[in-house]
């Protein structure tokens, strides 16, 4: 058995995120004779049930890892056909041939076996604080949920038609141009292809990643569900692309050419956009357009950074209403991509954290700060924390708009803010990013003591880290659950409740 070569199985076991495992059988010649050895190959992408072909790619003492070049038989769990004609090429959705219960029951066992495999089992404790597993909740829209998407310029294939879309599956560079996505509304759809024709036509090319020359980079929207009002943000750089526009830079090295970068007023020509927005609110949707904008970004980063916005159209927000309160969203701010599926969330957090009259509450990774207004009305004061300084503007906008008054937000690192706070929690809860908390954050938080901590988390092996530490330290998981906010997708949300113990 050797790296590089092709073999087949069935996948035996499932786990976050994922991973499924192949058990193959090895012959080797020993001096006392043939010996069989089992390894088990870890998968991604291949689902338990599966008969798959796949080729070596690491091998270990008793295991490897492999790629997934072929679905031979579909699982049992297999049971409808994918909805979205990208399956397959688009690497988004990874649950797409499983019927939604099935998806729930999938992602379901898997948080719950992450748990169950730290959770400290009830013969070690007192019976008051044995753990319930209260199951998974679903969406409760399944079809057209997001409420932002953020698209990439690309090409199909190398030197190929422009495209606009997601990654493909297992892609660095290719894009797959998704306008039949079904997680969100045709709005969408229309959107992106109206833009990715508009510039195909002009003949304006995508930004190069590994070149880092080219203008369109991306394609932001955002849909709030309650109004169905749009926020279009074209992202791009502010080179001029131009075949004679490329000059040496006196700051870059001896021989080195950089870009020609436009000011704003030549560039929104260059790029059309007058003409774009008019395209664009001629468009008919089931909602309306709201806001237009010009996003400039000549970072060398991948990711979409804000380095200036320009409104071209109409204003810069929208707003949605979740659980009664209102909240503005921004371009960039936080802000959970499923409306309908946010409501049971946050509905669950609250009765997780359970009585608060005349108690403090400490949000802590707070975003834009919907948990906290969640439970300001029935606490007596709620502070926030956030990293992320333009979050923490629009939560204190955010509690001023819903009439909130005993909420307060800090803009800064967990770590390092509450140091300074003189109040002292009576709840704490903890929505964290997707990587779990910082450890020396989580020494300080476990310091204050507080009989109950909330901890929601977007990715459960982050969660199960960290539950570790906190039972090491006296706390004790006494419910959880998880929250399907991401249809079709291997994500999900989990939340669970801690309380203080003596040891």
């Amino acid at each position: 058995m050797k790296k590089g070569q092709v073999c087949e199985g069935v996948v035996e076991r499932y786990t976050f995120p994922n991973k499924g495992y192949v058990n193959i059988e090895e012959r080797r010649e020993t001096s006392s004779g043939e010996e069989v050895v089992t390894r088990e190959i870890c998968i991604k992408g291949a689902l338990k049930g599966q008969k798959v072909r796949f080729s070596l790619k690491r091998l270990r003492k008793g295991g490897g890892e492999g790629r997934l070049l072929e679905v031979l038989e579909p699982s049992s769990m297999e049971d409808r056909t994918p909805p979205c004609p990208h399956y397959g090429q688009c690497g988004g959705c990874a649950y797409q041939t499983l019927s939604y219960e099935h998806q729930l029951a999938l992602k379901e066992e898997q948080v719950k076996a992450l748990l169950e495999s730290v959770i400290l089992t009830a013969d070690k404790m007192d019976s008051d604080t044995a753990f319930q597993w209260e199951g998974i909740k679903g969406s409760p829209v399944q079809e057209g949920y997001r409420n932002k998407m953020e698209y990439s310029f690309g090409d199909e294939y190398k030197e190929g038609p422009l495209a606009l879309g997601m990654h493909k599956k297992g892609s660095f560079h290719d894009i797959v141009t998704v306008d039949h996505c079904t997680i969100v509304d045709s709005d969408y759809d229309q959107i992106l292809r109206l833009i990715l024709d508009f510039y195909a036509e002009k003949g304006v090319p995508f930004y190069k990643k590994m070149q880092h020359v080219g203008v369109l980079r991306h394609l932001v929207v955002r849909q709030a569900a309650c109004s169905k009002d749009i926020l279009v943000n074209l992202v791009t750089t502010t080179q001029d692309y131009g075949a004679s526009v490329i000059k040496a830079d006196v700051s870059a090295r001896e021989g080195q050419a950089v870009p020609v970068h436009l000011p704003k007023e030549e560039l929104e020509q260059r790029l059309f956009l007058p003409e774009l927005v008019e395209r664009l609110l001629a468009l008919s949707l089931h909602g309306r357009i709201v806001g237009i904008l010009h996003t400039h970004n000549d970072s060398l980063s991948d990711a979409v950074i804000p380095e200036k916005i320009v409104t071209l159209y109409g204003q810069d927000h929208i707003y949605e209403k979740i659980l009664g309160l209102t909240f503005k969203i921004s371009p960039f701010s936080f802000f959970q991509t499923n409306s309908k599926g946010a409501e049971v969330l946050y509905e669950t957090v609250r009765s997780y954290v359970g009585e608060t009259k005349d108690k403090v509450i400490f949000d802590l990774y707070s975003g834009t700060g919907t948990i906290a207004q969640m439970l300001a009305p029935v606490a007596q004061k709620v502070i926030g924390v956030e990293i992320v300084e333009e979050a923490v503007e629009a939560a204190w906008e955010n509690a001023a708009l819903n009439g909130l008054t005993n909420c307060e937000f800090i803009a800064g690192d967990v770590l390092k803010v509450i140091d300074d706070i003189t109040e002292k929690p009576d709840i704490i809860v903890l929505d964290p990013p997707r990587d779990g908390c910082n450890p020396k954050a989580l020494d300080k938080i476990i310091a204050y003591g507080v009989e109950e901590i909330v901890y929601i988390s977007c990715k459960p092996t982050s969660l199960a880290r960290d539950l570790e530490i906190f039972q090491a330290r006296g706390y004790r998981v006494v419910k959880g659950c998880a929250v399907d906010q991401f249809v079709n997708t291997l994500h999900v949300e989990t939340i669970v409740a801690l309380r203080r113990t003596n040891m």
